[in-house]
């Protein structure tokens, strides 16, 4: 039926519309009864004579284009998606439409209205209460949510390839997330690291790792002691318990006493 909620519905039969609303789709998309609601609000802006009951798309297009003009003057904060939506008759855009019109006209607000929220009138969210085996191919879903309409009031085809693309996108990261929920069904079989079994390490294996890794960890800093003694010309011997220590002073090293003979070099024990 209409699919609008009681307060709404009966705001418009208080109103004494030309025709009823049945399918609020349909009955809206042309944008005739939008102006004839707004007409009884503002009678001297609003004049039936120039709008149009026709279904055809000329017809829907030069309607809401005086309306689009009509909202721009009052500064009405109704989004061009919403108003695309209800034009090529996108599921739920005719609804929240009607919605945003009683609550601009009537200041009132409704308990369901979304509030701050992207405009998206796709069939997804019905698509996830089907089973998987109801749901539409990539293929349907761009049937399900691009119109014949959509297409030849935008004849840019850039534009209409990108759409298709969003849809094709959405459809793909669902599949994804139904693959990664029930894996048998598509017949994935799981990797060798998800077959493994994995158990936490104990007390004993951890202590042991972090005493081998604290060793390991002491001669490496103990052979770069004795790397960079042996670059810096200072080599070191240890014989026993004694311990030589061989300076060479070489003019490349101290080219301060580069007049003393290389007798000097000498070696100091302790």
């Amino acid at each position: 039926m209409s699919g609008l909620q009681r307060d709404v519905l009966k705001w418009i039969q208080s109103l004494d519309l030309s025709l009823p609303v049945r399918n609020s789709k349909r009955d809206f998309s042309n944008g005739y009864l939008v102006a004839e609601i707004f007409s009884w609000y503002y009678p001297q802006e609003i004049t039936m004579h120039s709008f149009a009951n026709g279904t055809s798309l000329e017809a829907k297009l030069g309607n809401w284009s005086q309306l689009r003009r009509f909202f721009q003057k009052r500064s009405f904060d109704i989004p061009k998606e919403l108003v695309d939506g209800v034009i090529h008759c996108k599921p739920g855009a005719a609804q929240l439409f009607i919605q945003v019109v009683y609550s601009l006209l009537t200041n009132r607000s409704l308990k369901c209205m979304p509030v701050s929220e992207e405009v998206d009138f796709t069939d997804f969210g019905y698509q996830n209460t089907l089973p998987q085996h109801a749901r539409s191919t990539a293929s349907q879903s761009i049937k399900n949510n691009i119109s014949n309409s959509e297409l030849c009031a935008e004849p840019d085809k850039i534009t209409c390839t990108q759409k298709a693309e969003q849809i094709i996108n959405k459809h793909v990261e669902r599949r994804r997330k139904e693959r990664m929920v029930d894996p048998g069904r598509y017949g994935i079989k799981p990797s060798l690291g998800e077959r493994s079994i994995r158990k936490p390490a104990s007390f004993e294996t951890a202590r042991s790792y972090l005493t081998n890794v604290t060793d390991e960890t002491s001669q490496n800093f103990e052979r770069l002691q004795l790397t960079t003694a042996e670059t810096e010309g200072v080599s070191l011997r240890q014989n026993g318990q004694l311990r030589e220590v061989n300076v060479d002073q070489h003019e490349k090293h101290f080219p301060q006493f580069s007049g003393i003979s290389s007798a000097n070099t000498g070696i100091y024990s302790f």
